[in-house]
């Protein structure tokens, strides 16, 4: 079951150089700062930096929360959706997959143990 927004990603050409721009934009520093992926918790939801990306107004993707990922996954394939980019761990016990709606349109799962629904403001 599909039970509400998570995290939006934005994909970014240099790590450190976005993670100092939005430390600064949204004023406070990241909760998870690793090589890989750096995360800013705001107000109960999470931004998100991906190295390496292709940024552009295509470029972030919403990522809704499902602690059964993988059913979700199966289901949605079974709707017509298709795979984007595979379910993959991306630390901590995060895991995200990224499909496309029948439509062309990116939508992305997530599965994060850190989440807490008390901080949603």
């Amino acid at each position: 079951m599909i039970t509400g927004l998570r995290t939006v990603s934005y994909p970014v050409t240099d790590l450190a150089a976005a993670k100092a721009w939005y430390q600064a934009a949204l004023e406070r520093p990241p909760y998870f700062d690793e090589a890989y992926y750096v995360g800013f918790e705001v107000g109960g939801f999470e931004l998100g930096l991906v190295p390496d990306g292709m940024p552009g107004l295509d470029g972030a993707t919403a990522y809704w929360n499902s602690s059964a990922i993988d059913g979700e996954i199966t289901r949605l394939l079974a709707l017509g959706a298709s795979v984007h980019e595979p379910l993959r761990d991306v630390g901590g016990g995060i895991r995200v997959v990224a499909l496309r709606d029948p439509y062309g349109n990116q939508f992305g799962l997530i599965d994060n143990p850190h989440f807490d629904p008390a901080k949603v403001r």
